[in-house]
């Protein structure tokens, strides 16, 4: 009894040892000290769109562990961080910018044009009437100058134009205020301006339904005429917000095959997987049921497989928001709707979705 006893506790003890040795309590057949950074390590950094809210407490131990890279959800915007044209309000976007250099993540600066938020004020001259092109395009490089120059040496790539494309019709350009007070040429401006303000970040031009073949075309041809005029851009952000019926595989090797013809590098700026297919408008049937967690466990797998097949020509893909506990998609494009597009549950916890995208 005594050898027995013996032998059961030298077990038991290397049971122990071995445990701790090798990394800890294990998952799914994963480690669980690893995070979706540290498996992709060798392919692309893994980065999330976060507010300054997101940086305390379990959010942020999520964030440390998961991810290598982080995008201002909204606090860059020209209108949070330059509501008045004497005025920058800095304190937001130097938060996030201060806990990734803390940390040691990498950081994307998003966006320094966006015609939903530019502030009025870069429209219109003092006495209220509409500003002249000359006007509009110095308060533009202005703004990208103090921006982009703020924070140079901590954000390595920026979403330099943001939704510049239209969706539908056959012009290409969307009639946006920028567009209207000074065309197509505010575009290569902003390229060339935050190039000057930081030459060594990269770039993006970023957009949405990218992958849709005819607003594909409308982009490629406008970042085929910016590269032929030597403007610095060095790549496009599909922004992918997809759901679970789109993008089919073909669509999205498609458009990765497109746009890195040109040379580009790609990066997916704001992923997520709506739970819900596009023509889904009820708000009373929001459940995440079995078979709609199956398809967005296929879309992520498939998703992922080619992504990682491109990974030559993709240089980051960032998750928008950090978990189902708040995600924009709830209550939009359907008010009253809770949406669930994220690979971490409501409590943080990693979803079914999580594990099989880390396996393969």
């Amino acid at each position: 009894m005594r050898i027995t006893g013996s032998l059961f506790s030298l077990n038991f003890t290397f049971a122990v040892l071995y445990t701790l040795l090798v990394g800890c309590e294990v998952t799914n057949g994963q480690d669980s000290l690893k995070g979706l950074k540290d498996y992709y390590k060798d392919y692309f950094p893994i980065g999330v769109a976060v507010s300054p809210a997101s940086l305390t407490g379990a959010q942020s131990e999520l964030i440390l562990k998961q991810f290598s890279s982080l995008t201002p959800e909204n606090v860059m915007k020209p209108a949070p961080i330059h509501p008045e044209e004497s005025r920058y309000s800095w304190e937001n976007a130097d938060r996030i910018a201060e806990y990734a250099k803390a940390n040691g993540l990498k950081m994307r600066g998003h966006t320094l044009v966006w015609h939903q938020q530019s502030p009025a004020w870069f429209f219109r001259d003092a006495a209220g009437n509409a500003a002249s092109k000359e006007m509009a395009l110095a308060r533009l490089k202005e703004h990208i100058t103090q921006v982009v120059g703020r924070y140079k040496g901590t954000v390595y790539s920026w979403d330099v134009v943001n939704e510049a494309v239209v969706d539908e019709g056959e012009n290409i350009y969307r009639e946006t205020d920028w567009y209207k007070t000074c065309g197509s040429e505010y575009i290569a401006k902003a390229f060339q301006w935050a190039h000057e303000a930081d030459p060594d970040a990269q770039l993006i031009y970023n957009d949405y339904n990218t992958e849709f073949r005819g607003k594909r075309e409308k982009i490629y041809t406008m970042l085929k005429e910016l590269k032929d005029a030597g403007v610095p851009v060095h790549g496009i952000g599909l922004q992918a917000h997809w759901n679970i019926n789109h993008p089919t595989e073909q669509e999205l090797r498609d458009a990765l095959d497109r746009y890195s013809s040109l040379g580009l590098k790609i990066q997916i700026t704001e992923l997520d997987i709506s739970v819900y297919p596009s023509d889904h408008k009820n708000p009373d049937d929001d459940a995440f049921t079995p078979e709609r967690e199956q398809k967005q466990i296929d879309q992520y797998k498939m998703i992922f497989k080619v992504l990682r097949e491109y990974r030559d020509v993709i240089t980051g893909v960032t998750f928008w928001n950090v978990s189902d506990q708040r995600s924009w998609l709830d209550n939009f494009p359907v008010r009253g709707r809770k949406n669930y597009p994220l690979l971490f549950d409501q409590d943080l916890q990693p979803k079914k979705v999580y594990w099989e995208i880390v396996t393969w």
